[in-house]
């Protein structure tokens, strides 16, 4: 059974309508829905509003306006009189629904009824408690731009459109959730975006039916993408205008929803969770050796552990140069269930600091660090050389641009040694290979998820590989079809 109200039309009985909006918004119930009676011209008003959404000066000011009010100055026509004349505010419209009244009520802005009048009169005077726009934590650069996207959606378009002056810029509202009711905003540069990209992601989101979106854009991006048991996202996450702004100009559709700092890039590859705007922050030849730098420490992150297990248990596939990897002395706990202990043991760090203050957070990793760690190998717990590579293929995992691809990857890199320590060498290259076969066969929507690496585009991958400078990056990628690729 849906949710959704019918319309309601409003009642030509000024106290029904009142007595409607008051029950439907449980005024005499909820302290902070405000329903106030007034009499302005000789005519009975009503103002419905939501305390601490509207902003008290701007609805002071209105209501001394109407107060000046005669009764002749609403003839002929008192609603457009009103719309027009005497509510001298820049975001006004009407309906002739009071459950929209409602709605409208509920998301922030004031409601007008007259006596008299067969439309409600919204005047979007609200406000929102808002943070500074602080530069996001995950998305730090040494040089560059300082402000990050906050919680209010209006704030986080117009930090982009600050970024995208281009007339073609559309910014395409929406709302979504029975009960919620989400704003949403579609942002894609019309000129260069593909009109068929652009409608299969409107489509997606009109085909969500949820109570609400609870947590944000994660809700939204589990909505749109499927493929639940897929750890690796298909789509990208922001909080920097900037790197939004980049997106747009490629062709990317970007999806804001309120009350979330984060913005959706779609669609994504898997080459674009590995760039930085800290790449693009530096002269190009230091971009590429950074990016290079960060290449590697994904790739270590992933294959590193599984290979030196197989090293240490298998060292006849070692050359004589090499014979000095692997432990001389594994110790009482086999290597395999070291190197799970430690994994687990570096989430619960991770979920402790999360939830741990600032203040005491230090303290928490010195005593991990030096008590926990030190006294395990003194004890035979663990092996120096296990907690070295570990430490090694965490830091690659912290060197990982998107936060939640370096989850993905800490899942594979478990998948991986586990075959490897079941299987041996067949174990290593079949989790390989399988883990290949894997990013090959789904997409981010229509684009595969390896594009330009697999199917094979050399122009596109010698982008993805090297940074190249900033004037001659103007082509944008052919997998998007943007309709001016080369300017």
């Amino acid at each position: 059974m849906s949710y959704l109200p019918k319309k309601q039309p409003l009642s030509h009985d000024f106290d029904e309508n009142v007595q409607y909006m008051k029950k439907q918004l449980g005024v005499d119930i909820s302290f902070d829905c405000i329903h106030l009676d007034l009499e302005y011209a000789g005519r009975r008003m009503a103002l419905f509003m939501v305390d601490g959404f509207v902003k008290d000066d701007i609805l002071h000011y209105l209501m001394k306006l109407l107060a000046d009010l005669k009764p002749d100055q609403l003839d002929p026509d008192p609603l457009l009189r009103l719309m027009k004349t005497y509510i001298p505010y820049v975001e006004i419209s009407k309906s002739d629904d009071l459950n929209q009244g409602i709605d409208w009520v509920l998301s922030g802005p004031t409601v007008l009824i007259v006596e008299g009048v067969p439309e409600i009169i919204q005047i979007d005077a609200r406000t929102y408690p808002v943070r500074g726009p602080e530069e996001p934590d995950v998305e730090r650069v040494v040089r560059g731009a300082r402000d990050g996207f906050v919680e209010t959606i209006i704030f986080n378009t117009a930090l982009t459109r600050r970024r995208v002056r281009d007339r073609s810029l559309r910014m395409e509202y929406m709302s979504i959730g029975r009960r919620s009711k989400t704003d949403i905003c579609i942002s894609y540069i019309e000129d260069i975006a593909d009109p068929h990209i652009v409608g299969r992601i409107k489509d997606s989101l009109k085909k969500i039916d949820t109570d609400g979106l609870p947590m944000g854009e994660k809700t939204v991006e589990e909505f749109i993408c499927g493929r639940h048991f897929n750890p690796y996202p298909l789509v990208r996450y922001t909080e920097r205008p900037d790197t939004a702004a980049v997106h747009l100009f490629e062709g990317h559709v970007l999806v804001f929803v309120d009350g979330s700092p984060s913005v959706l890039i779609t669609p994504t590859t898997f080459w674009h969770h590995l760039q930085h705007a800290e790449e693009y922050r530096q002269k190009p030849i230091v971009g590429a050796y950074l990016r290079f730098v960060r290449f590697l420490a994904v790739w270590i992150s992933i294959f590193l552990l599984p290979l030196w297990y197989l090293f240490s248990v298998q060292k006849e596939l070692l050359p004589i140069s090499l014979s000095f990897i692997g432990p001389e002395e594994i110790g009482v706990v086999p290597l395999f269930l070291q190197f799970i202990i430690i994994e687990l043991g570096m989430d619960m760090l991770r979920m402790a600091t999360i939830h741990t203050p600032t203040s005491v957070s230090t303290g928490l990793g010195l005593v991990s660090a030096i008590v926990i760690g030190q006294v395990a190998i003194e004890v035979g717990l663990f092996v120096n050389e296990v907690v070295l590579y570990i430490a090694v293929a965490a830091i690659g995992t912290f060197a990982t641009p998107t936060y939640e691809l370096s989850l993905a990857n800490r899942l594979l890199r478990l998948s991986l040694l586990a075959l490897t320590a079941l299987f041996g060498v067949p174990g290593y290259m079949a989790g390989f290979t399988l883990a290949i076969l894997f990013f090959v066969s789904f997409k981010s929507f229509h684009i595969p998820y390896l594009w330009p690496f697999i199917p094979f585009n050399y122009k596109a991958i010698r982008d993805v590989i090297f940074r190249i400078p900033m004037p001659l990056k103007n082509r944008r990628p052919v997998v998007l079809h943007p309709k001016d690729p080369d300017r």
